[in-house]
């Protein structure tokens, strides 16, 4: 099983944020957990760290975080997610359709895939599995 992680996930299991589902929670403390962050999702936490809108104090620190968990794989927004991201018209917000969209790409590719959300839309999308 691999786990697709939205941007509000990762940045909450690393600033250690209550808001954080417990599903999430647990999948993401587990050791044995295989994560994929969609390179969207790194460049909007980014985004979103960079102008303090989150308890982590850098950009730098998120990506050593990232870097040094060897759980994770960064997946790239290549053609395929791209492509398949043209079909989510149930998904409102760009970044939200690139994240579903690595999900289904990887699903697609015979990987048994869920993805870590609480964001509405995707979630009521019923496109894919979804954890919280």
């Amino acid at each position: 099983m691999k786990y697709v992680i939205d941007t509000h996930a990762l940045i909450w299991f690393l600033e250690g944020n209550s808001r954080l589902g417990a599903n999430a929670n647990a999948i993401l403390s587990n050791p044995d957990s295989q994560l994929v962050i969609p390179a969207i999702t790194l460049a909007e936490a980014v985004w979103i760290v960079a102008r303090g809108r989150t308890s982590i104090p850098s950009a730098k620190d998120l990506f050593s975080a990232v870097e040094a968990d060897p759980r994770v794989l960064i997946y790239p927004l290549d053609k395929d997610v791209i492509e398949t991201t043209m079909s989510l018209s149930a998904i409102n917000e760009m970044h939200d359709r690139q994240i579903t969209a690595t999900a289904i790409v990887l699903a697609s590719k015979g990987e048994i895939v869920q993805l870590l959300t609480c964001d509405r839309n995707i979630t009521a999308s019923a496109l894919v599995p979804v954890i919280w």
